[in-house]
């Protein structure tokens, strides 16, 4: 693309349109800009136009956010794929990126440092030597505005070894980094410390100082995650004690205004926490001389530190630090005494416990961020589950003291809300998470609690305090019911089944509380309890429980969600897929009830996907629906398409981009359960599925395959006579098997075509294809391409093996010997490495290929041709059978996955419930060995003492697993 002031103008007004609110004039504008990014220069005039001040600053802000979705959809280069970005663009974006960063505001500023570092996990050292001299160079400026860019990039580009695994590579690339870093980072903060101490009373100076020296903590804990770098470890003092500095010292001119939100002090303590965390639990020996006095620092400032929002993460983070080291055996000593327990109990623990103002005002008018943070699982960054987990550390090694100490308070706190149950009905609330910290000793987000503390009665608190607050009609204590309910949540694996069970009306009725949380909370507590498994691996919740509450269970379920904020709730979603894959055939009665509200909600999201977990567990649903009504009565999958199909034909026309591979799944699904004739309906949507377009977003293709396949499957015969439908399956074949991530469902597709097309017709094609598939082999071999091709020439050979031969001799005479030699003999083994579909399957086709291969060819019996190979091929087909197959990888070989592809666009999400049955096409074949050894011996029938020489000559361990086979099928070799 040309960069000139017609190509900005309308890059511009498209950016523009995407931005607009109505979907009729967003979608073509995103549309439109899709269809640019192939072109040479786009992403240099992307850089032109979000740097040009003359724009609207939202339309620079929208060109940042565009530009950086796409490096990260296209930067990654994956070989035999052609890239969007030329290497010149390339090169320019990466000269250019760092400087217009720097001199970029703050909110474009920020895109470009995660744009760079996108760039960065790619070519970052190896392809981008420049760019940490950049940073050197910059790092060293006067001005903060620069140094704190740099540093934010810098950040940016390290954060991501706090999460890789441990290797050479990264090993090396993180010593590049310190042996160039470390020191003037070491440098720089030390000199902002100074500048600190400095300006103690000039807060324009000190707070973008606080801003660099934040950023610098975290840079510190990514360069410190992996290992302790000796580096770090030589200058421990001067970071350790300056951290101490930090977080001892008033900073009166830093203090904010803010109840809410954490100001510069708060969020540099945070990190220096974070950072001390690290040492305690990875570094201890190293650490141990500068622990004590972090303790005494991080004990003052808890108990010195209030109870506003701004202080949460800093609180929490000081609290995680106490827990890390409470935890560990050589440090119990700093907290065995009594005196000690009891005050950390009563000053931070108990005060933690409570329940804010903030908390009641986010339960009423914020649930949603309520839920997301004490939820099971989600509340890593609050004050509670900070405190849970320092009772729970404390507990490891001084369980009966702690159990002791906070019995105590629950008891007081239970006795104060008896008093006044209305006024007090916070005591009770600490009391239950007081309780539930205690008792739970371990616990999973996928069961909840596994250990509980013997000197708690779970049962009895359940029986006094729980089910009382459950059963009460009082809807004023809103937040002692979402207590409660999560008490249960937290326990349902511990708690005896009959109270569980006994539970269950009454958290059905509370699933139209008025409540977001309390409704919510309840069909998570639903969902978990039908997930239980009892001792023997089945469901502890069965149909004839669920039976007597069932009908008002699935009412009060789609009631949730006619209640105002929880329209799309993805609990409540989850809850009625779980149901329904709990009770399977018994919710055919209700469907004529719940599809229609399905395929209503189904219409109502697809305007405005905004909520990812609720549309995939909406077509869950859908999916679970079908096929458990589908298994009792098949007639009924017209009514599913009768509902369905108008909606997704609305989402197609639409270009619904979140759900086209949803749709697609569940289009397979029908088509996959329905007897043929296949509707005309279906055979109108076809050749719509060969449209180019649609193959270039990836997370189309495997439900697109899919598709295809039941199309094939189920129409072969129409698709045959439709003009040009086969050419473009074999195009889009031919597209899929010429990428490393997409070859796999090439094959898939082959493999379709094969078994299900009129032979005549697909006879025409086959020499195409195996020229295009020995054109991949030459060109870029990997071990998951080559499994394919064995499955695949195998099932040719299943079918007809004289004619394979036959087949690929005539593309250049003996290359089928080359494949048994390249191919069968040495790649046999690996052949289900990465296997997409059933193991089993695949080597029931290779059996029966081969052994077809060995007894029915002319070309394998002929010692003019490939008789050599016969012995070295039987004995291959039994260690195939024998031997452990080989997953080991070439050094140099790598996959890329579905789930690896660089996004911002729509990824793959495979439903369950559309769960495709494997298609077995050797149905005849029980027993692959008995079918080789059957083989064996009519074949030594037919030719009398020619087979016995050849199977002498492979090894004794090959000969006697065969005497097995045979022995088994009782049958013999002459």
């Amino acid at each position: 693309m040309e960069i000139n002031d017609e190509t900005l103008h309308q890059l511009a007004q498209c950016l523009r349109q995407t931005l607009d609110p109505v979907a009729t004039v967003r979608r073509p504008a995103e549309q439109s800009l899709e269809s640019l990014e192939s072109n040479a220069g786009y992403s240099l005039l992307m850089l032109q136009l979000l740097d040009n001040n003359q724009l609207e600053m939202e339309i620079r802000i929208a060109a940042s956010i565009a530009f950086k979705n796409f490096v990260k959809k296209n930067w990654r280069i994956i070989e035999d794929e052609i890239s969007k970005i030329s290497d010149n663009d390339r090169l320019a974006v990466k000269s250019r990126i760092v400087n217009l960063m720097l001199c970029s505001p703050e909110m474009i500023q920020r895109q470009l440092s995660d744009t760079i570092s996108i760039i960065g996990r790619e070519d970052f050292p190896g392809n981008w030597p420049s760019l940490m001299p950049e940073i050197l160079d910059k790092i060293k400026s006067n001005n903060l505005n620069v140094i704190n860019g740099i540093l934010r990039t810098a950040h940016s580009l390290f954060k991501r070894y706090r999460h890789e695994f441990k290797s050479n590579e990264l090993f090396t690339e993180i010593k590049y980094v310190l042996d160039l870093f470390a020191e003037p980072l070491t440098g720089l903060f030390q000199a902002s410390v100074a500048s600190v101490k400095g300006n103690m009373d000039n807060p324009t100076v000190l707070k973008p100082v606080f801003e660099s020296l934040t950023l610098m903590c975290k840079i510190f804990y990514s360069l410190n995650y992996q290992d302790l770098p000796e580096f770090f470890e030589d200058n421990m003092k001067t970071w350790m004690e300056n951290f101490l500095y930090l977080l001892t010292t008033s900073f009166p001119k830093l203090e904010t205004r803010s109840d809410d939100i954490a100001g510069p002090i708060e969020l540099i303590r945070s990190q220096i926490c974070d950072s001390v965390t690290l040492y305690a639990q990875k570094y201890d020996e190293e650490f141990q001389d500068y622990l004590p006095a972090f303790v005494t620092a991080v004990w003052t400032l808890l108990t010195n530190t209030g109870m506003l929002a701004k202080f949460d993460l800093l609180v929490s983070n000081a609290i995680q630090f106490l827990t890390s080291v409470c935890e560990r055996e050589n440090y119990k000593g700093l907290f065995h005494n009594e005196s000690v327990l009891t005050s950390i109990c009563e000053k931070i623990v108990i005060p933690n416990m409570q329940f804010r103002d903030i908390d009641e005002e986010n339960f009423e008018f914020n649930p949603e961020e309520y839920i997301r943070k004490d939820i099971e699982g989600s509340d890593v960054d609050t004050r509670r589950r900070a405190a849970s987990d320092l009772i729970r550390g404390l507990c490891k090694h001084f369980e009966t003291q702690v159990t002791n100490i906070c019995s105590a308070y629950v008891n007081v706190m239970l006795q104060e809300y008896g008093k006044d149950p209305s006024k007090n009905w916070k005591c009770k609330d600490s009391a239950i998470h007081l309780v539930t910290s205690v008792a739970s000793r371990t616990q999973t987000a996928r069961h909840g609690s596994t250990a509980v503390n013997e000197l708690v009665n779970i049962v009895d608190f359940f029986t006094s305090q729980v089910m009382p607050e459950l059963s009460s009609s009082d809807e004023s204590k809103s937040v002692l019911k979402a207590d409660s309910i999560k008490y249960i949540i937290t326990f349902r694996g511990m708690l005896p089944p009959k109270y569980v069970i006994d539970s269950m009306p009454l958290l059905v009725n509370h699933l139209l509380n008025e409540s977001t949380v309390v409704h919510s909370y309840a069909a998570f507590c639903i969902e978990r309890i039908f997930m239980i498994k009892n001792a023997s691996g089945g469901d502890l919740i069965t149909l004839n429980d669920v039976q007597p509450i069932l009908q008002q269970l699935m009412t009060n379920l789609f009631g949730s969600l006619r209640i105002s904020g929880s329209e799309e709730n993805d609990y409540v979603m989850k809850a009625i897929m779980r149901t329904i894959s709990l009770i399977k055939g018994a919710i055919v009665p209700l469907v004529p009830t719940i599809l229609p509200q399905l395929t209503e909600k189904l219409r109502v999201v697809s305007k405005n996907p905004r909520r990812p977990q609720f549309n995939h567990y909406l077509f869950e649903t859908i999916c679970c629906i079908i096929r458990f009504t589908c298994k009792e009565q098949i007639d009924t999958i017209g009514s599913f398409e009768a509902s369905l199909l108008p909606v997704f034909q609305e989402i197609l026309q639409q270009d619904v981009l979140e759900f086209l591979p949803y749709v697609f799944q569940v289009l397979s699904l029908l088509l996959e359960l329905r007897e043929p004739p296949t509707p005309d309906m279906y055979l109108g949507l076809f050749s719509c599925l060969l449209n180019p377009i649609l193959w270039e977003r990836q997370g189309n293709i495997p439900a697109l395959v899919r598709l295809l396949q039941a199309y094939i499957m189920k129409s072969p015969m129409k698709i045959a006579t439709v003009e040009s439908s086969l050419n473009g399956v074999l195009g889009v074949f031919q597209k899929l098997i010429a990428s490393k991530s997409n070859d796999h469902h090439g094959f898939y597709l082959l493999q379709s075509v094969i078994e299900f097309m009129p032979k005549d017709l697909v006879d025409g094609y086959l020499r195409q294809i195996y020229l295009l598939l020995f054109q991949r082999l030459q060109k870029s071999k990997t071990t998951k391409f080559v499994k394919g091709f064995i499955v695949f020439c195998c099932l040719c050979l299943s079918k007809s093996p004289d004619s394979v031969v036959q087949l690929i001799d005539s593309i250049q005479p003996k290359l089928f010997g080359m494949v048994i030699e390249r191919l069968f003999l040495l790649d046999l083994q690996k052949f289900n490495y990465l296997s997409k579909v059933d193991g089993a399957i695949e080597r029931r086709i290779c059996a029966v290929g081969i052994a077809k291969l060995l007894t029915e060819t002319q070309a394998t019996l002929s010692e003019d041709l490939y008789l050599p190979h016969w012995p070295n091929l039987l004995q291959a087909l039994i260690n195939f059978f024998e031997v452990p197959t080989d997953d080991t990888l070439p050094d140099d070989e790598h996959f890329i996955e579905v789930e690896d592809t660089p996004g911002y666009q729509v990824a793959f999400s495979q439903l369950v419930f559309a769960g495709k049955n494997d298609h077995n096409p050797v149905p005849d074949v029980k027993d692959p060995k008995q079918f080789v050894a059957v083989a064996l011996s009519r074949l030594s029938q037919m030719l009398p003492g020619k087979i016995v020489p050849l199977i002498n000559q492979m090894n004794g361990d090959a000969q006697t697993f065969l005497r097995n086979y045979l022995q088994v099928a009782g049958v013999t070799i002459n």
